[in-house]
């Protein structure tokens, strides 16, 4: 996985309903594996770096936000997602960053400028791998 963004194709785009975003953003479903490869990928995703999560290979996890453990069993699949494209629309003042938002950021790195952190189709493979988080 490249530690900088390649250039992304137009965002998809999605409707929040309530505190949930119920279709998916790619047009295939998320894989699970990849899923977890991004949650444990320091450069990727950096989700170690504030939750902690069943991945005990990976030391020095972080401690300032929820665990990722048993994800899967207190949120939907949709609420997940919300979460994951912009968690600000739930909480403004969260320190995680929308992985899926390009407009409204602040101090953005050059390398970032218009480019999601993430992908649609890693979103739904971040999703999946979380949904599988039942404990």
């Amino acid at each position: 996985m490249a530690l900088l963004p390649a250039a992304r194709a137009q965002e998809a785009r999605y409707t929040v309903v309530g505190d949930a975003i119920p279709k998916p953003l790619a047009d295939k479903p998320g894989d699970a594996a990849r899923g977890r490869a991004i949650v444990a990928n320091r450069s990727v995703g950096l989700c170690l770096l504030c939750h902690s999560g069943p991945i005990p290979e990976e030391r020095f996890q972080g401690t300032l936000a929820p665990s990722l453990a048993g994800a899967g069993g207190r949120l939907s699949v949709a609420q997940l997602r919300l979460r994951i494209v912009d968690g600000t629309r739930l909480n403004p003042d969260t320190i995680m960053p929308p992985y899926y938002r390009t407009t409204g950021l602040q101090r953005v790195a050059r390398s970032f400028e218009g480019k999601t952190i993430l992908t649609a189709e890693q979103i739904e493979d971040v999703v999946a791998y979380l949904a599988t988080l039942k404990e």
